[in-house]
């Protein structure tokens, strides 16, 4: 029996597709193996510590307690990094996190806080990871379900599949996605990395600097610098989208670099707007003050995360959720009675309030001691009283300041003397004084100064009164206390705080 022509073909085309078929499936096989890495079977419960789990971190008890947000890097083993966190490690933290009542949150429950919706509960954390290494899937995805946890990954969309197997794959990525445990945010296209910013060859940050032209022996215009970034972006939002994912609705910053730092500067101007045009929130582990989630964060649209390395330990990381968690005036009555919620700010490196509260040690026979309390936990404090009493006053000689809306864009610092009471405003980056009053010469004073959203009302000894105008209102205008003591006389005492009490004001009350 003879076959046709076109017959012969079609047999010899199936006898083809028989002999390489078993070829074509090793070799896809091969590249689904080269793209989906094996993933690692995680930890026993706490494997990392036998600390897991620890004590509950403290903090505000309210129902609308803002979440914390942790900042990781990468999972994995035998790395020489900082920043890679092994996995006993990890799940030795969400084991604690899960111990003390902690619930994970979606980018889009995050995003809805910011936005002014309601607070996801009293105990709530966001986990990020930067860059988008593949530690993120062999490692890090399987401790997340052993937890019910999820996180967010922030994407080098460039870097995604490239360096096999440091980074991710999409493959890896749509896997993640689908598990419901991730989101996928924006690290930028291919700015997280340092080049030359001047002829010299000294290097910065690709996003935040305008880079040197060589070629034209010249900076960037900041026309240029604006060209260049608002492609990045987009082309970071397009490589996200095009994979099927969500539009990315937060962005961390390269190198955790921040806006906010030198915000004059034209770049930082232009960067902010472009930002603002594309994200809800950018996302930063330094700021030059505290941006925990919050109303302050949000008109700032800048958060700053709690970074966490491959040092931190699982004390370490619930202690620094204690110093993050929001508390309300209310829950702080007696501020000097609580010393570890007190950070001195005045370069001495010491700790302690003896130098505020007249115990010592002083910084000297002259000089000044200053401290901060709950800088990142009060960063949203509004419609609060702080009653004080002071003693030690000398005429000319020393004086004690109190900062109300401290952090915020608009502080006010409150100087009492022997003498005088002054409020001071801070303007172009200078104390400027905005009010001053005369005092009966007395060696103590008691003062009381309200804070309400649109105004700061000073009185002393229940007479001397000033009332300042807020500068900034919402987000921009809220923050909590610092004190400071001077004394100028080598001969003479320190004066000191003897009482000090927070309590809600009238206004905030109701």
């Amino acid at each position: 029996m003879t076959h046709s022509a076109p017959t012969r073909a079609l047999l010899g085309l199936l006898a083809l597709t028989m002999v390489c078929a078993p070829f074509y499936g090793a070799w896809r096989y091969d590249e689904f193996r080269r793209a989906v890495t094996t993933q690692e079977a995680p930890p026993g419960p706490g494997a990392g510590s036998p600390a897991a789990g620890g004590p509950p971190a403290q903090g505000r008890r309210s129902e609308e307690a803002a979440p914390v947000v942790l900042a990781y890097h990468d999972i994995g083993r035998d790395s020489r990094s900082r920043y890679t966190v092994t996995p006993e490690a990890f799940d030795a933290q969400l084991a604690a996190l899960a111990k003390a009542g902690y619930r994970t949150l979606s980018s889009e429950e995050f995003v809805a806080y910011l936005r002014g919706g309601p607070a996801p509960g009293p105990r709530s954390v966001f986990l990020t990871f930067d860059d988008g290494t593949h530690g993120l899937w062999v490692h890090a995805d399987r401790i997340l379900a052993a937890y019910r946890m999820r996180a967010a990954a922030f994407l080098i969309t460039r870097a995604v599949g490239s360096h096999r197997p440091y980074y991710l794959s999409w493959e890896e990525i749509d896997r993640m996605a689908r598990s419901g445990r991730w989101d996928f945010e924006s690290h930028t296209h291919d700015l997280h990395r340092r080049e030359a910013v001047d002829g010299a060859g000294n290097r910065s940050s690709a996003l935040a600097g305008r880079l040197w032209l060589p070629g034209k022996e010249r900076k960037e215009t900041v026309e240029e610098y604006r060209r260049r970034i608002e492609a990045d972006l987009d082309r970071s939002i397009g490589d996200i989208t095009r994979h099927g994912l969500p539009a990315p609705q937060l962005f961390a910053y390269p190198f955790s670099e921040s806006s906010g730092r030198a915000a004059a500067l034209p770049t930082n101007r232009v960067l902010r707007a472009a930002l603002a045009e594309r994200f809800v929130a950018a996302l930063t582990n330094s700021s030059d003050r505290p941006l925990p989630a919050g109303r302050r964060a949000a008109a700032a649209r800048e958060v700053q995360r709690v970074e966490i390395t491959g040092r931190t330990g699982v004390g370490e990381l619930l202690a620094a959720l204690r110093d993050w968690t929001a508390v309300l005036p209310a829950e702080c009555p007696a501020p000097l009675t609580q010393p570890r919620w007190w950070r001195r700010d005045d370069r001495s490196h010491a700790t302690g309030l003896g130098a505020l509260t007249g115990e010592g040690p002083h910084p000297g026979r002259t000089g000044y001691a200053a401290a901060a309390y709950r800088r990142a936990s009060s960063a949203d404090w509004t419609d609060y009283t702080v009653d004080v009493r002071v003693d030690g006053l000398r005429e000319s000689e020393n004086n004690v300041g109190l900062v109300v809306r401290e952090g915020s864009l608009d502080p006010v610092t409150v100087a009492l003397s022997l003498s005088y009471v002054r409020v001071l405003e801070r303007r172009g980056g200078r104390w400027h004084e905005a009010g001053r009053r005369k005092l009966t010469d007395a060696a103590g004073h008691r003062m009381r100064i309200t804070v309400e959203a649109d105004r700061t009302v000073v009185v002393v000894d229940g007479g001397a009164r000033i009332e300042r105008a807020a500068r900034a209102t919402g987000g921009d205008g809220t923050g909590g206390i610092a004190v400071s003591v001077r004394n100028g006389d080598p001969g003479g005492s320190w004066p000191r705080f003897t009482s000090l009490a927070v309590r809600p004001s009238a206004a905030g009350a109701g």
